[in-house]
């Protein structure tokens, strides 16, 4: 479980085909000592157990292993070696949630189809398949390349953010531009009212 709070943003430091998928070595300023085999981290808001880890001089990373099916529905399959990832570490008992639930089992793919540059924010507007569009409305939550967004409008198939320069600053949404595909995690919650609703009619 996470919170769509980017922690820190790794660096990719390799990424090589396995017979399961993928194996990719991330570097991050965790400290190596304190992630244990096993533990889930959220890689571009994709779920991953870490499989390995260790320390190159001053730089810490650790390894995950992407499914066949990972890289079908999310953007893990266009990695490559020095891409910027946002990292969150699992949600722990007591911890402050900052943002939204998130599972980190991402949905799908949203495709940014604007981007808009203000003073003091950055308008991004996202195309994503009908199938996901039904779970975003209007002031609702959307978990975007792992970070908790707030949804300002939703029509259609459509829907925009705006970031603000906190968040632009500590993830990769500075990177993003019109034309790129992101990962996308629906709300959970609107998951269960739409589930619950199909009961009740």
């Amino acid at each position: 479980m996470f919170t769509g709070i980017v922690s820190d943003v790794g660096r990719l430091v390799s990424v090589q085909p396995i017979a399961a998928g993928q194996r990719s070595r991330i570097a991050c300023s965790y400290d190596a000592d304190g992630i244990e085999i096993g533990a889930s981290i959220a890689c571009g808001g994709v779920c991953h157990t870490v499989t390995a880890k260790g320390r190159d001089g001053e730089q810490n990373w650790f390894e995950v292993e992407s499914a066949a099916e990972t890289l079908k529905l999310t953007t893990v399959s266009n990695w490559k070696e020095g891409d910027r990832i946002n990292l969150e570490r699992s949600l722990a008992m007591g911890d402050e949630l900052g943002g939204h639930l998130v599972l980190g089992h991402v949905d799908g793919k949203a495709q940014i189809i604007e981007r808009t540059e203000h003073p003091d924010s950055v308008y991004l507007k996202f195309e994503c398949a009908p199938e996901f569009a039904r779970f975003i409305p209007k002031k609702g939550s959307v978990a975007l390349d792992g970070t908790s967004l707030t949804v300002n409008e939703a029509e259609g198939n459509t829907f925009s953010v705006f970031l603000i320069p906190h968040t632009l600053s500590v993830t990769t949404w500075s990177d993003r531009q019109a034309g790129d595909d992101v990962n996308l995690e629906v709300d959970m919650m609107s998951r269960y009212v739409a589930r619950l609703a199909e009961f009740s009619q």
